[in-house]
């Protein structure tokens, strides 16, 4: 799969609530979450995105609660990726179980807000247009790949 989109840069540590804020978590509703989604960080932030758009943090992104909201929040207002140096474990693969792609990857340190990525989840490949730099992450393993590509675990068993 490739996506292109527009880079929105976070730091270190963006947990759960930062996604997504517990007092947003009484609507089961995707496109409410995405309306607030990261808006204690910046509160502009569902306005800005555009689909396809991409978040690049640092490390442990997606820390605290176990909560499925804060990847469906993401994946709802339009992002089609996220790249850090880090996730935690249970973002992950809530992340994957929902079918929003996420890649690890140690150059994110270098990409800049409003940059514009290419990536190829099949070879791992990140590209940034903006400066020309490549890095890479793992490619997906297969099984990966069909989760995502479905559109999430409970559509890749159907």
């Amino acid at each position: 799969m490739i996506f292109k989109g527009r880079v929105h840069k976070f730091g270190d540590n963006i947990d759960t609530d930062v996604i997504i804020p517990g007092r947003y978590l009484n609507s089961t509703s995707a496109s409410e979450l995405a309306r607030h989604c990261m808006e204690d960080v910046d509160p502009d932030f569902s306005s800005k995105v555009q689909t396809g758009d991409i978040i690049v943090a640092m490390n442990n992104f997606g820390c605290g609660s176990s909560r499925e909201h804060a990847p469906i929040a993401i994946k709802a207002l339009g992002v089609s990726c996220v790249v850090a140096v880090s996730f935690a474990r249970i973002f992950y693969r809530n992340s994957i179980n929902i079918g929003l792609p996420i890649l690890e990857c140690d150059g994110c340190g270098e990409i800049d807000n409003g940059d514009i990525l290419c990536i190829d989840t099949d070879t791992g490949i990140i590209e940034n247009q903006t400066s020309g730099k490549k890095y890479s992450s793992a490619p997906f393993p297969d099984f990966i790949r069909n989760i995502i590509d479905k559109g999430g675990l409970l559509a890749s068993i159907e």
